[in-house]
């Protein structure tokens, strides 16, 4: 087996060993500890700890410490949330829960910056389109990462309240910490590292980064991300599914979505080579806007249960795209500010969760539907921009190279 597939392999399993056991506390969350508002204060403090490190602590830590050892450090965040549910009261699981929130961010920094790097240090070496194993790779990483969904959600429904083997978030750090390859970024390489950055400049990379106009663009697609998980994880189960058949289908159709998403996500990392990314996002975009008009207009009965497994199943297909796609993108436009613009990434969509989630209590779901459809229109709109921006600038570069060969010929003429 080659290196960089394996390392993907480590990579992603440890994710899934990590998440099967998180995913179905996160799920449960609520449920479990409802008693005076513990559950919800956990998530929401969870997420605003995510926030606040998005902003300061991915870059610096991948910096100093490299994507695999911030990996490592940032899953033992997530086991202590586990061992605080082991005795949940206010004084564990506040604590954990930011300890948690503070380590998501630096996690999922350091996860698509290493992809990144070992996509196109792949393509470097085999003569590839670096977008394309790139693309491949998180296509890879997404289909073992999104079955922590299948195996959490199904533990979670076979017996309600029981949540995953804790134990998995150690073999996680376990097997991560022995059997991944630290990785150097091929550019650093070059550069030779000439000249440290100074600590504030990388503290700040994330903020100094949308003087970019590309990402102040693109942030609104990690933004609808976090808006359309945070509907189906807590909307559509709600409204749709527990008001209609019952808590006890949830985690079926959780294992649904989780299902279809990992295997569109490897399909998509596939065909990004052939089809381009464009096509892609305007698939995702179309399934979304097809499912979103569907939810108006549906008026939910128990005797159409497929129909309750079909939307999760096309929404989990679209899914896939954002997450395969969307961070492909943001690997391959900011190469040079890998760190940074992961970060980013994480910072608008945990940003769009907290959002959805603050507003879920107060507005009706048609409201949240109508919400969602003018995030997808303007992200899609923005999306564009970005690559009519990119093609005309490859254009110019294009006729650049064209007409110096003829000017010196001219030259060497007139001489």
């Amino acid at each position: 087996m080659e290196r960089g597939l394996k390392n993907i392999l480590v990579l992603s399993f440890g994710f899934l060993l990590l998440f099967t056991a998180y995913g179905g506390l996160q799920t449960l969350q609520s449920s479990l500890y409802s008693e005076e508002g513990l559950g919800v204060a956990a998530l929401s403090t969870l997420y605003g700890g995510m926030l606040l490190s998005s902003v300061f602590l991915p870059p610096i830590l991948i910096k100093k410490l490299g994507c695999k050892w911030t990996i490592v450090i940032a899953m033992c965040c997530y086991v202590t949330f586990t061992l605080g549910n082991f005795y949940a009261s206010w004084y564990t699981l506040i604590p954990t829960s930011i300890l948690l929130g503070l380590g998501a961010a630096p996690l999922w920094s350091a996860q698509g910056t290493y992809l990144t790097i070992m996509g196109n240090t792949h393509a470097e070496k085999r003569g590839k389109v670096g977008r394309d194993v790139v693309s491949q790779y998180f296509g890879i990483f997404f289909l073992i990462y999104q079955s922590s969904g299948v195996f959490g959600n199904l533990i979670s429904s076979l017996v309600f309240g029981q949540t995953p083997a804790q134990g998995s978030g150690f073999l996680a750090i376990l097997l991560t910490a022995v059997f991944l390859e630290p990785v150097k970024d091929a550019q650093q390489k070059s550069e030779g590292e000439k000249q440290a950055s100074p600590f504030w400049s990388t503290l700040l990379s994330t903020v100094k980064l949308f003087r970019d106009k590309r990402l102040c663009l693109l942030v609104l697609l990690p933004l609808y991300s976090g808006f359309q998980q945070a509907f189906l994880a807590g909307d559509y189960t709600r409204s749709y599914i527990t008001c209609a058949l019952g808590i006890q289908f949830v985690g079926y159709v959780m294992i649904c979505f989780s299902a279809v998403n990992a295997l569109c996500s490897v399909l998509y990392g596939k065909l990004a080579q052939y089809t381009g990314r464009t096509a892609l996002f305007a698939l995702g975009a179309t399934i979304h806007l097809s499912c979103i008009i569907g939810l108006l207009l549906w008026k939910p009965h128990p005797r159409q249960l497929p129909l309750f497994f079909v939307f999760p199943g096309l929404w989990g297909a679209a899914d896939a795209v954002w997450q395969t796609q969307n961070n492909a993108l943001f690997g391959v436009l900011f190469e040079k500010n890998k760190e940074a613009a992961f970060a980013s990434y994480r910072l608008w969509e945990a940003l769009g969760f907290v959002i959805a989630f603050g507003y879920s209590m107060f507005l009706c779901v048609s409201v949240k539907l109508y919400v969602l459809l003018g995030v997808l229109s303007l992200a899609m709109a923005a999306y564009g921009t970005v690559e009519y921006l990119g093609s005309k600038k490859v254009a110019r570069q294009l006729t650049e190279e064209q007409t110096k060969p003829a000017e010196e010929g001219v030259t060497q003429t007139k001489t």
